[in-house]
């Protein structure tokens, strides 16, 4: 009988829930980190000074959306990230050196509190890293400087508090990685960064935008890695659009094959926010 009624009690909790509750909308609860990599992007990114490019393929969705009783909103949602390198060679071809996989679950907070706003995201994902036949040399029948495949993985949650006012945002996070190949790599990174994304100029239409980000990575010891991204966005500041902008990379190679490989370049992307 108390498991009826705890049954009963709970339909009728989700239903009366029902018309707070939204299925798949259109933009995100947690808008993406303007300069952090591992964010949703569709596009590429070529780099000045040397023949290497990326491109990215990748979203992330809300698959729920609850706005709970004080205003505050939480919600469930899915990651689904590709990050490809590739050369540039002559007559347009494009050999695929290395690519890196994420996917995974995350859940996020925000709540609007007048002259600012909290929020947060937590991730559960996993990242693996190969690389291609664009990698191996044919005519010396050897992989690219030496350098042979590896295993490399990582399973980890993410944990990225932020506080926007006006304009800017700020925010802090760290990382556990529960499960990682090789197994002498750390198992913790840290992540703060600020970014400035306008709320539109000529009438709405193009909204102008930065960040910087710093992230502590543990290899054999503590080092840092700095990405700075500027540039413009056509569509909703929040939401869907095209953005053009400039990024400088300083740091250790976001590509698990190469990661410990240091890396420093420019390089200016083009993205399609869905």
């Amino acid at each position: 009988m108390k498991k009826i009624l705890l049954l009963v009690v709970f339909c009728a909790a989700f239903i009366e829930a029902q018309d707070k509750i939204t299925y798949f909308p259109d933009d995100l609860n947690f808008q993406p980190l303007v300069a952090n990599t591992f964010e949703p992007k569709l596009g590429f990114l070529f780099q000045t000074g040397g023949n290497e490019l990326r491109l990215d393929i990748g979203n992330s969705v809300d698959l729920f959306r609850l706005v709970i009783e004080d205003g505050a909103i939480f919600g469930i949602g899915a990651d689904l990230f590709t990050y490809t390198l590739l050369r540039g060679e002559t007559d347009f071809h494009f050999p695929v050196d290395a690519v890196d996989y994420l996917f995974g679950l995350n859940a996020t907070y925000k709540k609007d509190f007048g002259d600012y706003e909290l929020g947060a995201r937590l991730r559960l994902s996993h990242i693996s890293a190969h690389f291609v036949d664009g990698h191996y040399d044919g005519t010396s029948a050897s992989w690219r400087g030496g350098r042979g495949p590896q295993v490399y993985s990582r399973e980890f949650i993410e944990l990225i508090p932020y506080y926007r006012t006006g304009e800017f945002r700020f925010y802090a996070g760290l990382a556990y990685i529960f499960h990682v190949d090789p197994e002498t790599l750390g198992k913790d990174y840290y992540e703060t960064g600020i970014e400035y994304m306008s709320e539109g100029v000529f009438e709405g239409l193009m909204s102008p935008f930065a960040g910087y980000d710093l992230r502590i990575t543990n290899l054999d010891e503590y080092k840092a890695n700095h990405s700075l991204s500027v540039g413009v966005k056509f569509g909703k500041p929040q939401g869907k659009g095209f953005s053009i902008y400039y990024n400088y990379f300083s740091g250790y190679s976001i590509h698990g094959e190469y990661y410990d490989e240091k890396k420093s370049y420019s390089a200016f992307g083009i993205n399609l926010d869905l």
